[in-house]
């Protein structure tokens, strides 16, 4: 079995180079500097309990690989990249090969099933960094991560056991899952609160203004009859298994999308995690007015180069209120 990662950003270089470190043969896809950075000095793993440097094959593109019939692409790229991916592992890769989608949100499998027989989905819980070319960070010791796996949309199969093993010899705690699209949606409903990370501060993300998402998020899913693991099973699940420390003296700075505004990537992942909670809203007509207008003020974020913490979630429920007075007859 080989793993090709295609994204070895935070998420993808840290369950790469775990991979790699357990010793898997793990073929990274990586960009620019970044991966000009892994081919040269080869990818830096850092976490509180060590780092460590991994030199593994490196692409930029899935053309340049010479698949083999035992390759499983664990992929790593933010949502708003699938679709230019996929397209490209579609003129690369045969149609057999397994996609393991290790994203957030609940439509990368759906695009991948299109063009792909076999795919899965990852529950992904992996607090992990990527701010340097080169290097990624590991926030979780000893456990790196968890990654429950299952087939998309259900079941499972030989190919997601022998994910599930590979993953728990590399630190990284993992299930097989019949039922893992529950569990993303669960997982989707935590990440409602990235936008407000990026747009006002990590130490915002609670409150009032993520009460209001996850209100929405929810009667979205009891309208649309779509069930998902409780906080109580989440919990459960998770228990002290992710234990965060300090790593090179600092702690985790921010989520995905904190990073995403603070490296100015030009996009960022919010049309696919409260975007799916208006798409849903607007079929079972539920209002959104919460997660619609952290959507756009997503997007002007991007289009100006906003810094993280541009806007405060006090001034965003205000607007809120501003927009509810202006419904109200």
């Amino acid at each position: 079995m080989r793993f090709i990662v295609y994204g070895a950003g935070a998420i993808g270089g840290v369950v790469g180079g775990r991979l790699a470190e357990a010793g898997q043969e793990v073929v990274l896809l990586a960009r620019g500097e970044h991966r000009a950075a892994l081919a040269e000095r080869g990818l830096r793993v850092d976490s509180p309990d060590r780092s460590v440097t991994l030199h593994t094959e490196v692409r930029e593109h899935p053309n340049e690989i010479e698949w083999r019939s035992d390759d499983i692409v664990l992929l790593a790229v933010k949502t708003q990249d699938t679709f230019a991916v996929r397209d490209a592992l579609i003129r690369s890769a045969p149609p057999s090969v397994a996609i393991v989608c290790l994203q957030n949100g609940v439509v990368n499998e759906r695009k991948m099933l299109r063009s792909f027989s076999s795919v899965y989905g990852v529950f992904v819980a992996c607090p992990a960094g990527h701010m340097e070319p080169g290097v990624v960070i590991a926030y979780s010791a000893p456990t790196t991560a968890i990654l429950d796996i299952g087939r998309y949309p259900s079941g499972t199969d030989p190919t997601a056991a022998a994910v599930a093993e590979a993953f728990r010899g590399a630190t990284i705690d993992s299930e097989v899952r019949t039922d893992v699209m529950r569990w993303k949606y669960a997982k989707l409903l935590m990440n409602l609160g990235n936008v407000i990370s990026a747009l006002c501060g990590p130490e915002e993300r609670g409150g009032a203004l993520n009460r209001r998402l996850m209100d929405e998020a929810e009667a979205c899913y009891r309208a649309g009859g779509i069930d998902y693991a409780s906080a109580e099973e989440d919990r459960e699940r998770r228990g002290q298994r992710l234990q965060l420390g300090k790593v090179n003296g600092a702690d985790r700075l921010g989520d995905s999308s904190w990073q995403s505004l603070a490296r100015g990537t030009g996009s960022i992942e919010t049309e696919f995690l409260n975007g799916e909670i208006v798409l849903l809203g607007r079929l079972h007509g539920v209002p959104t007015p919460a997660n619609e207008l952290v959507c756009l003020l997503a997007r002007q974020a991007v289009s100006e180069g906003w810094a993280p913490g541009a806007i405060t979630s006090k001034e965003i429920l205000e607007r809120l209120e501003r927009l509810d007075l202006l419904d109200r007859p």
